[in-house]
């Protein structure tokens, strides 16, 4: 069944993962897009402000979006997103951390200008086995209506 904007009335909507982030997944992200000593050599990273190699943040946000994507965005009528509200990054991202990633609707509202459309504000956040929050992100997203000839 396919999710349409109907489906995602405010309130708590899901929890997805777990996925686990290994050494060389975060070695391997940074060194092809944030090349930062913290998030490729541990030496270096020991003596950095994180105490430690730490993953980018980059690398949560894109780690957010392919749970998103698995979680439940790939069977929906996504039209896309004009954005992303907010983000935060709350605590590093270290090797063998195990993600889950909470997701509530914020707001759900019909779009003034596409009536068959509606706009979910979708708040999201990443933690870790520990419970410790690394990311939060507030993001909309447009779906289709299920009714396409609502006005």
């Amino acid at each position: 069944m396919t999710l349409s904007f109907e489906d995602f009335p405010p309130g708590p909507f899901g929890s997805f993962g777990p996925r686990r982030v290994s050494r060389e997944e975060i070695i391997s992200f940074a060194a092809e897009y944030d090349p930062q000593p913290m998030h490729l050599d541990d030496e270096a990273a020991k003596h950095g402000m994180l105490g430690g190699l730490s993953g980018s943040g980059w690398h949560l946000c894109a780690l957010m979006m392919r749970m998103l994507c698995d979680g439940f965005l790939l069977r929906t009528a996504s039209l896309g997103s004009p954005g992303v509200n907010e983000l935060r990054w709350l605590s590093p991202l270290r090797p063998d951390d195990e993600l889950m990633l909470d997701v509530e609707v914020i707001q759900s509202r019909v779009s003034n200008s596409r009536p068959d459309t509606g706009i979910v504000t979708f708040g999201c956040r990443l933690r870790n086995a520990g419970g410790q929050i690394l990311l939060e992100a507030v993001t909309p997203i447009i779906f289709k209506r299920r009714d396409s000839d609502a006005a």
